[in-house]
């Protein structure tokens, strides 16, 4: 048995027999991430790729609640400037960029709510298992009125194509365990948490004891045949998004919890 790699209050890593844990540990917050517990997230990544040791990985939320949330959002509150946009979603697609390519297979443990950026971040896992309970979608057209990065609205569009991306998002909706599995967003639906645990786990040991090259170039050919907007391509959208009056006033309503008032600018 390996000892804890790294733990922090907000984002537990630990590492057992060759399999990686990492845990959102903000369940009062139903395990929002701070910019901090993104940033972390990547350079662990980036010690897996650097420790052959490590076959898999699991990516689970405290508690049974939820799996994350997305970003803490009193962190938009130092938005000013448009560069503060540019600059937050390159962060993501560089965070989540870290996560898709990291070179073991991960493996997302869902229980409770999966949503904005947490649904991100499921996304960029290569097997996600859900409960019963499990919820995912990007409700930002409902509470934010921000957008989700570019390399997301890829991958959702890889995932569930192009027609369910929208639908997704329009109607912002939360979809059920079992929408979720036929549209692709999980692989496989457990009864409850106690199951789900023991189900991540024994998935990780199975990929674990394949061949770690075969799981590579498989992962890295996967990663590479689906096309990710550039940061130049979706700049603008970026900037129309985060700069309007929409999304201070979906922020203040989310913080201050009522109804927004959508504006259309």
């Amino acid at each position: 048995m390996n000892a804890p790699v790294a733990a922090t209050e907000d984002l537990i890593y630990s590492v057992e027999d060759g399999i990686a844990r990492l845990t959102f540990n903000r369940p009062q917050a139903r395990n929002a991430l701070t910019f901090a517990m993104y940033e972390q997230m990547a350079a662990i990544c980036e010690s897996i790729n650097n420790d052959r040791s490590i076959k898999a990985m699991i990516l689970t939320g405290a508690g049974d609640k939820a799996f994350a949330s997305g970003t803490d959002i009193s962190q938009f509150r130092a938005f000013k400037t448009a560069q503060d946009a540019l600059d937050y979603e390159a962060r993501i697609d560089r965070v989540l960029g870290a996560l898709e390519s990291c070179r073991v297979p991960v493996i997302a443990a869902i229980a409770g709510a999966c949503t904005g950026g947490g649904a991100g971040i499921a996304a960029c896992c290569d097997i996600r298992i859900g409960t019963e309970s499990t919820r995912i979608g990007f409700p930002i057209a409902r509470t934010l009125g921000n957008c989700l990065s570019m390399s997301n609205i890829s991958r959702l569009v890889s995932l569930v194509g192009p027609a369910r991306t929208k639908d997704l998002i329009f109607k912002a909706r939360l979809v059920d365990a079992p929408e979720a599995l036929a549209l692709g967003l999980l692989n496989e639906v457990v009864p409850d948490v106690e199951t789900l645990q023991r189900r991540a786990d024994e998935t990780a040991k199975l990929v674990a004891s394949h061949a770690p090259i075969t799981l590579e170039v498989t992962k890295e050919a996967v990663r590479r045949i689906r096309r990710t907007l550039s940061r130049d391509e979706g700049e603008d959208l970026i900037l129309r998004a985060y700069m309007s009056e929409d999304f201070r006033e979906g922020m203040d309503a989310f913080l201050n919890k009522r109804s927004p008032n959508w504006k259309g600018k």
